[in-house]
């Protein structure tokens, strides 16, 4: 039996952030699922190893458990890790299909959205799938609770696991931030800016409000609205685009990366909920165009970090840190856009409304990220969560957030990753995605780049949301875009 004990004797315990109560608490329990895809099967991989000597003294957080004290203060409490409770290596025939193996990863990660750690060891876990599937000769997947860390940080450690396949001397690189404005000058565009920012937050930071407390998007083909969602199965599904075919799109229309994929899962979710049975009256038609047009919120999660790429664990760590370890995220609610409406009424096909100007997603999503980041409501929505938690308890901030996430119809979250491939202990990694599970929302969307690839994953709630239907749509938007935006001319340059 192998233990991994703590060699600094009389370590403090360390506080739990705010952020870390909150998804550590009776009414959120929430976690990331990290997949990384093998090249070659896992037999050999030396997991004890890895995590003793690599994982493990990465931070202090993945031996410690979280406990509360007398005056109900929650704290970081060191222990000794017991390495084999935190290995789970599924056992399944051998000898069969890959779609065999395709079936039962599925259910096995269904399966871990629902589980919840327990609270007497650290909060994390380590799946090794070695089955081949269609993708990959073997999958690990790390489950970690979102308390531990945001995206950032639990990828920075993951990172850190990991090296260059071609070459592990060299370090791994990321793309640099873009953006699709330049810098206004002058004194009236400064006023301008100061206005639009007060319209904006005082629009932003209301909408919110009303939304997290009073209700949100009402029930559609992609929000069931139930009680419960989050202790119901789901469906982990994703698909890939290149990022050279992407980075076309985005040169064509003058936005940014991340413009052009808002734009895929805004047309992709608005196609899915179109979907009119194959023969359709005309009052049938009208119905379902209604259904189309629901209100629709997409909740995105931001990383607060101003900075590029990710650094080093111990850039992180040391104190006072400008890119500090943690959860330093905020997120912005954005309307999903709606259909053109014909101006002759009934006698238009919905996907001649739809499609007629697929561009338009992209645009209207460039331009309502562009508003929202001129706007103070995610400082505003912070420090009222913060107030909440000083004055009523962490609970009652958790369940603000709880309700936040349960009336939006989508949640997305996206996260940077290097440009070559990586390999685990020599191992190849072909593919790298996540999602977040432990939610109330029934639709998860999460963005993740990857050696010339992007990885869009989709967590839905089983027997609702019908996975193969809104992988197509997905895949179909993103076609529809792509051929919409080669006809354009190049925007003009600044």
């Amino acid at each position: 039996m192998e233990h991994y004990s703590d060699e600094h004797e009389g370590v403090p315990d360390m506080p739990v952030s705010p952020t870390g109560q909150y998804f550590n608490s009776s009414v959120l329990q929430v976690s990331v699922l990290g997949v990384l895809e093998s090249e070659i099967p896992l037999d050999d991989l030396p997991a004890m190893a890895l995590l003793k000597d690599v994982f493990l003294p990465i931070n202090p957080r993945f031996s410690s458990t979280m406990v509360e004290d007398r005056k109900g203060v929650k704290k970081w409490k060191r222990v000794e890790v017991k390495l084999e409770e935190h290995i789970n290596v599924p056992s399944f025939p051998a000898g069969m299909t890959a779609g065999f193996y395709d079936d039962h990863f599925k259910d096995y990660l269904s399966k871990l959205s629902l589980d919840r750690f327990p609270q007497d060891k650290p909060l994390w876990e380590i799946h090794l799938f070695k089955y081949p599937t269609s993708n990959a000769a073997g999958s690990i997947i790390f489950k970690l609770h979102h308390a531990l860390g945001d995206g950032f940080s639990l990828m920075g450690a993951l990172l850190s696991c990991l090296q260059r396949a071609d070459n592990p001397s060299l370090p791994l690189t990321f793309p640099s931030r873009e953006s699709s404005s330049h810098e206004n000058k002058g004194i009236f565009r400064y006023f301008g800016r100061v206005f639009s920012t007060v319209g904006n937050t005082v629009s932003d930071f209301g909408s919110t409000l009303i939304k997290s407390s009073f209700g949100g998007d009402g029930p559609t083909p992609v929000r069931s609205g139930e009680d419960g969602v989050e202790f119901r199965p789901s469906v982990i599904t994703n698909v890939t685009f290149s990022l050279d075919r992407i980075k076309q799109i985005k040169t064509k229309l003058g936005v940014t990366i991340n413009d052009v994929i808002m734009g895929v899962i805004f047309l992709g979710t608005r196609l899915y909920m179109q979907a009119p049975p194959p023969s359709s009256s005309h009052e049938d038609l009208q119905q379902q165009l209604g259904n189309s047009n629901a209100n629709a919120t997409a909740i995105v999660l931001l990383n607060t970090r101003a900075i590029g790429g990710y650094k080093t664990i111990g850039e992180m760590l040391k104190p006072n840190s400008e890119l500090p370890w943690g959860n330093h995220f905020a997120f912005l609610h954005v309307t999903i856009p709606k259909l053109k409406h014909a101006k002759n009424g009934a006698s238009t096909a919905i996907d001649d409304q739809l499609t007629a100007n697929p561009i338009r997603f992209v645009k209207e999503a460039h331009k309502m990220i562009q508003m929202k980041r001129n706007s103070a409501a995610v400082y505003l929505t912070g420090r009222m969560l913060e107030i909440l938690r000083k004055f009523r308890g962490p609970e009652v901030a958790a369940k603000y957030i709880y309700n936040t996430l349960k009336s939006s119809s989508i949640v997305m979250s996206n996260l940077i990753g290097p440009v070559e491939q990586m390999a685990l202990a020599n191992y190849p990694i072909k593919g790298l995605y996540f999602t977040v599970v432990g939610g109330p929302e029934s639709l998860t969307i999460t963005i993740m780049s990857y050696a010339g690839k992007l990885w869009i994953t989709m967590r839905m709630e089983k027997d609702f949301v019908d996975s193969q239907k809104f992988n197509s749509c997905i895949e179909n938007a993103f076609d529809m875009i792509f051929k919409a935006a080669a006809v354009q001319n190049n925007p003009p340059s600044n």
